[in-house]
Protein backbone atom coordinates (compact mmCIF):
# COMPACT_ATOMS: atom_id res chain seq x y z
CA UNK A 1 0.00 0.00 0.00
CA UNK A 2 1.21 3.25 -1.10
CA UNK A 3 2.21 6.23 1.36
CA UNK A 4 2.80 9.88 0.46
CA UNK A 5 4.47 12.86 1.81
CA UNK A 6 2.52 15.33 3.37
CA UNK A 7 2.95 19.57 3.53
CA UNK A 8 0.71 22.09 4.76
CA UNK A 9 1.54 25.44 3.16
CA UNK A 10 1.55 28.55 5.14
CA UNK A 11 -1.69 29.91 3.43
CA UNK A 12 -3.42 26.32 4.36
CA UNK A 13 -2.67 27.01 7.83
CA UNK A 14 -3.64 31.00 8.03
CA UNK A 15 -6.59 29.76 6.43
CA UNK A 16 -7.48 26.95 9.15
CA UNK A 17 -6.25 29.27 11.91
CA UNK A 18 -9.09 31.66 10.70
CA UNK A 19 -11.64 29.25 11.21
CA UNK A 20 -12.28 27.99 7.65
CA UNK A 21 -9.99 26.51 4.72
CA UNK A 22 -11.98 25.59 2.20
CA UNK A 23 -12.50 22.22 0.67
CA UNK A 24 -9.27 22.10 -0.64
CA UNK A 25 -7.69 22.44 2.30
CA UNK A 26 -9.94 19.37 4.23
CA UNK A 27 -9.49 17.05 1.18
CA UNK A 28 -5.72 17.47 2.20
CA UNK A 29 -6.46 16.81 6.25
CA UNK A 30 -8.35 14.20 5.37
CA UNK A 31 -5.67 12.63 2.82
CA UNK A 32 -2.97 13.03 5.90
CA UNK A 33 -5.67 10.69 8.10
CA UNK A 34 -5.76 8.25 4.99
CA UNK A 35 -1.89 8.23 5.05
CA UNK A 36 -1.90 7.64 8.98
CA UNK A 37 -4.60 4.22 8.52
CA UNK A 38 -2.37 2.58 6.48
CA UNK A 39 0.92 3.10 8.43
CA UNK A 40 -1.40 1.98 11.48
CA UNK A 41 -2.70 -1.06 9.10
CA UNK A 42 0.65 -2.31 8.38
CA UNK A 43 1.64 -1.84 12.31
CA UNK A 44 -1.33 -4.13 12.92
CA UNK A 45 0.19 -6.79 10.61
CA UNK A 46 3.94 -6.60 12.15
CA UNK A 47 2.92 -6.59 15.27
CA UNK A 48 1.01 -9.23 15.49
CA UNK A 49 3.61 -11.28 13.74
CA UNK A 50 6.19 -10.28 16.55
CA UNK A 51 3.75 -10.81 19.34
CA UNK A 52 2.99 -14.19 18.37
CA UNK A 53 -0.63 -13.15 18.63
CA UNK A 54 -3.08 -15.78 17.34
CA UNK A 55 -4.54 -14.15 14.66
CA UNK A 56 -1.65 -13.02 13.63
CA UNK A 57 -1.87 -15.27 10.27
CA UNK A 58 -5.25 -14.15 9.43
CA UNK A 59 -4.28 -10.12 9.60
CA UNK A 60 -1.07 -11.12 6.90
CA UNK A 61 -3.80 -12.66 4.85
CA UNK A 62 -6.42 -10.01 5.36
CA UNK A 63 -3.45 -7.51 4.23
CA UNK A 64 -2.36 -9.79 0.97
CA UNK A 65 -6.25 -9.55 0.06
CA UNK A 66 -6.28 -5.82 0.33
CA UNK A 67 -3.34 -5.33 -1.32
CA UNK A 68 -4.05 -7.51 -4.20
CA UNK A 69 -7.59 -5.67 -4.60
CA UNK A 70 -6.13 -2.16 -4.35
CA UNK A 71 -4.64 -2.76 -7.98
CA UNK A 72 -7.74 -4.48 -8.96
CA UNK A 73 -10.41 -2.10 -7.32
CA UNK A 74 -8.47 0.70 -5.97
CA UNK A 75 -11.81 2.35 -5.07
CA UNK A 76 -13.50 -0.26 -3.20
CA UNK A 77 -10.52 -0.15 -0.96
CA UNK A 78 -10.37 3.60 -0.33
CA UNK A 79 -13.99 3.15 0.75
CA UNK A 80 -13.72 0.60 3.61
CA UNK A 81 -10.33 2.07 4.76
CA UNK A 82 -11.58 5.12 4.94
CA UNK A 83 -14.33 4.32 6.73
CA UNK A 84 -14.10 5.50 10.49
CA UNK A 85 -14.42 2.58 12.04
CA UNK A 86 -11.54 1.20 10.42
CA UNK A 87 -9.50 3.63 11.77
CA UNK A 88 -10.80 3.29 15.17
CA UNK A 89 -10.27 -0.82 15.27
CA UNK A 90 -6.32 0.05 13.34
CA UNK A 91 -5.54 2.18 16.82
CA UNK A 92 -7.14 0.38 19.39
CA UNK A 93 -5.53 -3.03 18.17
CA UNK A 94 -2.13 -1.32 17.20
CA UNK A 95 -2.21 0.09 20.93
CA UNK A 96 -3.86 -3.27 22.85
CA UNK A 97 -0.60 -5.48 20.94
CA UNK A 98 2.04 -3.37 22.63
CA UNK A 99 0.20 -3.71 25.65
CA UNK A 100 -0.71 -7.21 25.74
CA UNK A 101 -4.51 -6.50 26.17
CA UNK A 102 -7.44 -8.21 24.50
CA UNK A 103 -7.04 -7.25 20.80
CA UNK A 104 -8.40 -8.41 17.55
CA UNK A 105 -5.70 -8.30 14.12
CA UNK A 106 -7.64 -10.97 12.74
CA UNK A 107 -10.44 -8.14 11.65
CA UNK A 108 -8.40 -7.46 8.66
CA UNK A 109 -9.88 -10.17 7.14
CA UNK A 110 -13.77 -8.44 7.04
CA UNK A 111 -12.18 -4.97 5.84
CA UNK A 112 -11.11 -7.76 2.72
CA UNK A 113 -13.98 -9.17 2.91
CA UNK A 114 -15.93 -6.00 2.77
CA UNK A 115 -13.39 -4.55 0.31
CA UNK A 116 -14.26 -7.90 -2.24
CA UNK A 117 -18.13 -7.56 -1.95
CA UNK A 118 -17.88 -3.61 -2.60
CA UNK A 119 -15.82 -4.51 -5.61
CA UNK A 120 -18.10 -7.67 -7.00
CA UNK A 121 -14.74 -9.33 -7.13
CA UNK A 122 -14.13 -13.08 -7.10
CA UNK A 123 -13.00 -14.36 -3.61
CA UNK A 124 -13.99 -16.85 -1.08
CA UNK A 125 -12.17 -16.10 2.10
CA UNK A 126 -12.71 -16.78 5.77
CA UNK A 127 -13.80 -14.01 8.54
CA UNK A 128 -14.16 -14.74 12.11
CA UNK A 129 -17.58 -13.83 13.56
CA UNK A 130 -17.83 -13.20 17.21
CA UNK A 131 -20.95 -13.39 19.86
CA UNK A 132 -23.90 -11.35 17.78
CA UNK A 133 -23.41 -9.33 14.25
CA UNK A 134 -21.01 -10.53 12.14
CA UNK A 135 -19.50 -6.15 10.99
CA UNK A 136 -18.48 -5.98 7.54
CA UNK A 137 -17.35 -1.97 7.79
CA UNK A 138 -18.71 0.39 5.37
CA UNK A 139 -21.25 -2.16 4.43
CA UNK A 140 -23.79 -3.42 7.44
CA UNK A 141 -23.61 -6.70 9.15
CA UNK A 142 -24.83 -10.50 9.39
CA UNK A 143 -26.58 -12.32 11.76
CA UNK A 144 -24.32 -15.50 11.93
CA UNK A 145 -23.09 -17.86 13.67
CA UNK A 146 -20.07 -17.32 16.18
CA UNK A 147 -17.03 -19.40 14.77
CA UNK A 148 -15.13 -18.95 11.04
CA UNK A 149 -17.54 -17.93 8.30
CA UNK A 150 -17.03 -18.03 4.81
CA UNK A 151 -17.66 -15.10 2.68
CA UNK A 152 -18.28 -15.30 -0.70
CA UNK A 153 -18.12 -12.54 -3.33
CA UNK A 154 -18.20 -11.77 -7.23
CA UNK A 155 -20.04 -9.94 -9.82
CA UNK A 156 -23.38 -11.48 -9.11
CA UNK A 157 -23.27 -10.16 -5.60
CA UNK A 158 -22.16 -11.72 -2.15
CA UNK A 159 -23.23 -14.41 1.13
CA UNK A 160 -22.03 -15.17 3.96
CA UNK A 161 -22.19 -18.88 5.36
CA UNK A 162 -21.77 -18.89 9.22
CA UNK A 163 -20.27 -21.85 11.27
CA UNK A 164 -23.48 -23.43 11.51
CA UNK A 165 -24.04 -23.69 7.58
CA UNK A 166 -26.81 -20.94 7.52
CA UNK A 167 -26.35 -18.95 4.59
CA UNK A 168 -27.27 -14.99 4.88
CA UNK A 169 -27.50 -13.05 0.87
CA UNK A 170 -25.85 -10.06 1.04
CA UNK A 171 -28.60 -7.52 -1.10
CA UNK A 172 -27.54 -5.95 -4.29
CA UNK A 173 -27.74 -2.66 -2.48
CA UNK A 174 -25.92 -3.76 0.71
CA UNK A 175 -27.25 -0.73 2.31
CA UNK A 176 -30.37 -1.93 3.04
CA UNK A 177 -31.78 -4.72 5.16
CA UNK A 178 -32.60 -7.97 3.96
CA UNK A 179 -32.86 -11.84 6.06
CA UNK A 180 -30.19 -12.31 8.48
CA UNK A 181 -28.83 -8.85 6.84
CA UNK A 182 -28.58 -4.96 8.45
CA UNK A 183 -27.46 -2.80 6.11
CA UNK A 184 -25.43 0.93 7.31
CA UNK A 185 -28.45 3.05 5.99
CA UNK A 186 -27.00 5.54 3.49
CA UNK A 187 -28.50 9.37 3.74
CA UNK A 188 -28.43 11.50 0.57
CA UNK A 189 -28.97 15.54 0.53
CA UNK A 190 -28.84 17.62 -2.74
CA UNK A 191 -28.61 21.31 -2.50
CA UNK A 192 -27.54 24.07 -5.10
CA UNK A 193 -25.26 21.71 -7.24
CA UNK A 194 -23.82 19.78 -4.25
CA UNK A 195 -24.12 16.15 -2.94
CA UNK A 196 -23.77 15.20 0.66
CA UNK A 197 -23.59 11.42 0.76
CA UNK A 198 -23.47 10.17 4.76
CA UNK A 199 -24.03 6.70 6.17
CA UNK A 200 -25.67 6.30 9.50
CA UNK A 201 -23.02 3.73 11.23
CA UNK A 202 -25.39 1.95 14.15
CA UNK A 203 -23.52 -1.27 13.71
CA UNK A 204 -20.39 -1.62 14.11
CA UNK A 205 -18.45 -2.13 17.03
CA UNK A 206 -15.46 0.37 16.46
CA UNK A 207 -17.67 3.18 14.94
CA UNK A 208 -17.24 5.09 18.63
CA UNK A 209 -15.32 3.17 20.83
CA UNK A 210 -14.42 5.87 23.44
CA UNK A 211 -18.26 7.30 23.98
CA UNK A 212 -20.57 5.50 26.43
CA UNK A 213 -23.38 6.80 25.46
CA UNK A 214 -23.49 5.25 21.72
CA UNK A 215 -26.57 4.32 20.80
CA UNK A 216 -28.04 0.86 19.22
CA UNK A 217 -29.77 -0.03 15.74
CA UNK A 218 -31.65 3.06 15.07
CA UNK A 219 -35.58 1.98 14.86
CA UNK A 220 -37.68 2.47 11.68
CA UNK A 221 -39.15 5.62 12.82
CA UNK A 222 -36.25 7.45 14.05
CA UNK A 223 -33.88 6.74 10.97
CA UNK A 224 -36.67 8.41 8.94
CA UNK A 225 -36.08 11.59 11.13
CA UNK A 226 -32.71 11.37 10.30
CA UNK A 227 -33.50 11.57 6.52
CA UNK A 228 -35.82 13.89 7.06
CA UNK A 229 -33.76 16.60 8.68
CA UNK A 230 -30.97 16.02 6.55
CA UNK A 231 -32.11 17.81 3.08
CA UNK A 232 -33.15 21.09 4.77
CA UNK A 233 -30.31 21.21 6.98
CA UNK A 234 -28.05 20.90 3.61
CA UNK A 235 -29.82 23.16 1.87
CA UNK A 236 -29.61 25.24 5.25
CA UNK A 237 -25.99 25.03 5.10
CA UNK A 238 -25.23 25.24 0.53
CA UNK A 239 -27.35 28.61 0.75
CA UNK A 240 -26.13 30.56 3.59
CA UNK A 241 -22.72 28.96 4.55
CA UNK A 242 -21.18 27.28 1.53
CA UNK A 243 -17.50 27.03 3.03
CA UNK A 244 -18.59 24.80 5.84
CA UNK A 245 -20.91 23.10 3.45
CA UNK A 246 -17.83 21.74 1.25
CA UNK A 247 -16.07 21.38 4.27
CA UNK A 248 -18.31 18.85 5.22
CA UNK A 249 -18.80 17.49 1.98
CA UNK A 250 -15.22 16.80 2.02
CA UNK A 251 -14.57 15.81 5.68
CA UNK A 252 -17.82 13.61 6.49
CA UNK A 253 -18.57 9.71 5.54
CA UNK A 254 -20.60 8.95 8.58
CA UNK A 255 -23.12 9.52 11.21
CA UNK A 256 -22.86 7.86 14.40
CA UNK A 257 -25.88 7.94 16.73
CA UNK A 258 -25.46 8.61 20.54
CA UNK A 259 -28.39 8.00 23.50
CA UNK A 260 -30.14 11.40 23.47
CA UNK A 261 -29.59 13.35 26.93
CA UNK A 262 -32.42 14.88 29.05
CA UNK A 263 -32.40 17.75 27.21
CA UNK A 264 -31.22 19.40 24.09
CA UNK A 265 -28.42 17.49 21.80
CA UNK A 266 -25.33 15.86 22.43
CA UNK A 267 -22.74 15.41 19.65
CA UNK A 268 -19.05 14.42 19.44
CA UNK A 269 -16.18 13.92 17.19
CA UNK A 270 -13.18 11.36 18.32
CA UNK A 271 -9.79 11.70 17.08
CA UNK A 272 -9.66 7.97 16.56
CA UNK A 273 -12.69 7.99 14.19
CA UNK A 274 -12.08 10.93 11.79
CA UNK A 275 -14.45 11.29 9.18
CA UNK A 276 -17.30 10.52 11.76
CA UNK A 277 -19.99 12.79 13.55
CA UNK A 278 -21.28 11.19 16.49
CA UNK A 279 -24.79 12.60 17.48
CA UNK A 280 -28.20 12.41 18.81
CA UNK A 281 -31.25 12.57 16.87
CA UNK A 282 -31.21 15.54 16.05
CA UNK A 283 -34.55 17.87 16.70
CA UNK A 284 -34.85 19.94 14.09
CA UNK A 285 -33.00 20.51 10.66
CA UNK A 286 -31.44 23.93 11.57
CA UNK A 287 -30.05 21.96 14.75
CA UNK A 288 -28.70 19.86 12.48
CA UNK A 289 -27.28 21.95 10.07
CA UNK A 290 -25.49 23.43 12.91
CA UNK A 291 -24.44 20.35 14.53
CA UNK A 292 -22.66 19.21 11.57
CA UNK A 293 -20.71 22.80 10.94
CA UNK A 294 -19.44 22.33 14.63
CA UNK A 295 -18.44 19.24 14.13
CA UNK A 296 -16.61 19.42 10.85
CA UNK A 297 -14.15 22.34 13.51
CA UNK A 298 -13.40 19.33 15.46
CA UNK A 299 -12.42 16.80 12.92
CA UNK A 300 -10.12 19.58 11.23
CA UNK A 301 -8.29 19.86 14.05
CA UNK A 302 -7.81 16.54 14.85
CA UNK A 303 -6.44 16.06 11.84
CA UNK A 304 -3.74 19.37 12.39
CA UNK A 305 -2.87 18.12 15.42
CA UNK A 306 -0.75 15.53 13.77
CA UNK A 307 0.91 17.48 11.86
CA UNK A 308 1.89 20.06 13.91
CA UNK A 309 1.58 20.18 18.03
CA UNK A 310 -0.25 23.36 19.06
CA UNK A 311 -0.13 22.95 22.81
CA UNK A 312 2.77 22.58 25.42
CA UNK A 313 2.27 19.07 26.91
CA UNK A 314 -0.30 19.26 29.89
CA UNK A 315 1.18 20.59 33.23
CA UNK A 316 -2.16 20.15 34.80
CA UNK A 317 -3.19 23.37 34.31
CA UNK A 318 -7.31 23.23 34.25
CA UNK A 319 -9.13 26.70 32.83
CA UNK A 320 -12.89 27.55 32.82
CA UNK A 321 -14.40 27.07 29.20
CA UNK A 322 -18.04 28.41 28.88
CA UNK A 323 -19.29 25.46 26.87
CA UNK A 324 -18.27 22.70 29.61
CA UNK A 325 -19.10 21.73 32.81
CA UNK A 326 -15.32 20.93 34.46
CA UNK A 327 -11.89 22.73 34.50
CA UNK A 328 -10.11 21.92 30.90
CA UNK A 329 -6.73 21.72 30.01
CA UNK A 330 -5.20 23.73 27.67
CA UNK A 331 -5.36 21.28 24.67
CA UNK A 332 -9.55 20.83 25.46
CA UNK A 333 -9.76 24.74 25.64
CA UNK A 334 -7.92 25.02 21.81
CA UNK A 335 -11.08 21.99 20.97
CA UNK A 336 -13.16 23.97 22.44
CA UNK A 337 -12.90 27.19 21.08
CA UNK A 338 -12.14 26.38 17.34
CA UNK A 339 -15.43 24.41 17.22
CA UNK A 340 -17.39 27.39 18.67
CA UNK A 341 -15.50 29.56 16.17
CA UNK A 342 -17.63 27.37 13.82
CA UNK A 343 -20.76 27.67 15.17
CA UNK A 344 -20.73 31.67 16.34
CA UNK A 345 -19.36 31.88 12.44
CA UNK A 346 -22.76 29.79 12.02
CA UNK A 347 -24.80 31.76 13.39
CA UNK A 348 -23.82 35.19 12.52
CA UNK A 349 -24.57 34.70 9.23
CA UNK A 350 -28.00 32.08 9.94
CA UNK A 351 -29.14 34.80 11.62
CA UNK A 352 -29.73 37.21 8.48
CA UNK A 353 -31.61 34.52 6.99
CA UNK A 354 -34.36 34.24 10.21
CA UNK A 355 -37.19 36.10 11.26
CA UNK A 356 -39.59 36.60 13.83
CA UNK A 357 -38.27 34.27 17.37
CA UNK A 358 -35.93 32.15 15.30
CA UNK A 359 -34.05 34.79 14.42
CA UNK A 360 -33.96 36.49 17.99
CA UNK A 361 -32.78 32.89 19.03
CA UNK A 362 -30.16 33.43 16.53
CA UNK A 363 -28.79 36.65 17.71
CA UNK A 364 -28.67 35.16 20.38
CA UNK A 365 -26.52 32.37 19.72
CA UNK A 366 -24.49 34.51 18.04
CA UNK A 367 -23.90 36.79 21.07
CA UNK A 368 -23.24 34.20 23.41
CA UNK A 369 -20.90 31.85 21.52
CA UNK A 370 -18.88 35.08 20.02
CA UNK A 371 -18.11 36.70 23.58
CA UNK A 372 -17.49 32.98 24.56
CA UNK A 373 -14.50 32.18 21.84
CA UNK A 374 -13.61 35.69 22.26
CA UNK A 375 -12.89 34.82 26.57
CA UNK A 376 -10.96 31.52 25.84
CA UNK A 377 -9.31 32.79 23.06
CA UNK A 378 -7.97 35.42 25.82
CA UNK A 379 -7.37 32.94 27.99
CA UNK A 380 -5.08 30.75 25.70
CA UNK A 381 -3.23 33.58 24.41
CA UNK A 382 -2.07 34.89 28.26
CA UNK A 383 -1.81 31.14 29.30
CA UNK A 384 1.42 30.75 28.09
CA UNK A 385 1.02 27.17 26.63
CA UNK A 386 0.80 27.14 23.48
CA UNK A 387 3.53 26.43 20.74
CA UNK A 388 4.76 28.95 18.70
CA UNK A 389 2.38 27.30 15.88
CA UNK A 390 -0.07 27.34 18.10
CA UNK A 391 0.20 30.81 19.21
CA UNK A 392 -0.04 31.62 15.50
CA UNK A 393 -2.92 29.45 15.22
CA UNK A 394 -5.01 31.22 17.74
CA UNK A 395 -3.70 35.00 16.63
CA UNK A 396 -5.66 33.95 13.44
CA UNK A 397 -8.79 32.64 15.51
CA UNK A 398 -8.48 36.58 17.27
CA UNK A 399 -8.19 38.23 14.36
CA UNK A 400 -11.72 36.30 12.86
CA UNK A 401 -12.82 37.05 15.85
CA UNK A 402 -11.75 41.12 15.85
CA UNK A 403 -13.87 41.26 12.66
CA UNK A 404 -16.60 40.30 14.12
CA UNK A 405 -16.44 42.35 17.49
CA UNK A 406 -18.19 45.60 16.42
CA UNK A 407 -21.55 44.23 14.76
CA UNK A 408 -24.59 44.79 16.43
CA UNK A 409 -27.12 42.45 18.18
CA UNK A 410 -30.34 43.49 18.98
CA UNK A 411 -30.39 44.62 22.44
CA UNK A 412 -33.05 41.74 23.74
CA UNK A 413 -30.66 39.18 22.12
CA UNK A 414 -28.03 40.59 24.17
CA UNK A 415 -29.54 40.15 27.38
CA UNK A 416 -30.33 36.77 26.69
CA UNK A 417 -27.13 35.75 25.82
CA UNK A 418 -25.67 37.64 28.94
CA UNK A 419 -28.36 35.52 31.31
CA UNK A 420 -27.19 32.14 29.59
CA UNK A 421 -23.65 33.42 30.03
CA UNK A 422 -24.07 34.15 34.08
CA UNK A 423 -26.20 30.79 34.30
CA UNK A 424 -23.35 28.55 33.22
CA UNK A 425 -21.10 30.67 35.57
CA UNK A 426 -22.96 29.60 38.59
CA UNK A 427 -23.40 26.18 37.64
CA UNK A 428 -19.80 26.11 37.14
CA UNK A 429 -18.84 27.45 40.43
CA UNK A 430 -21.33 25.84 42.13
CA UNK A 431 -19.86 22.72 40.85
CA UNK A 432 -15.87 23.53 40.71
CA UNK A 433 -15.17 26.42 43.26
CA UNK A 434 -14.39 29.64 42.05
CA UNK A 435 -13.90 30.42 38.42
CA UNK A 436 -9.66 29.82 37.34
CA UNK A 437 -7.44 33.08 36.53
CA UNK A 438 -5.73 32.80 32.95
CA UNK A 439 -2.93 31.43 35.00
CA UNK A 440 -5.02 27.80 35.89
CA UNK A 441 -5.86 25.99 38.48
CA UNK A 442 -2.93 23.60 39.54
Amino acid sequence: MRLRTHRLSAETFAALAAGGGTKSAVTALADVEYSKRLLLIRGVVERAASTGHPDAAGAARGFELLSALQEEAPGAVDVVLRHPSTGAWAQHTVRSLATGDASAPGRMEALAAAAAVRAGARRTLEVTAGEGLLSLPSLGAADVAPGRAIVRAGPAGAEITGADGRTVRIPADPHTDAPGWQGLRRLTAHAGGQALDLLVDDLDPYRMPAMRNVAGRLGADEARLWDAALGPAWETLVRHHRVAAEEIGAGLRVLTPLSPPDHGQVSATAPDTIGCAAMSTPPSARSMAVTLAHEIQHGKLAVLLELVDLALPDDGSRYYAPWRDDPRPVSGLLQGAYAYLGVTAFWRRQRTHETGEAAAEAHAEFARWRAAVDLVVGTLRACDRLTPAGTTFVSGMYGTLRSWADEPVPAAAAAQARREEERHRAHWRRDNGELPSTAGLT
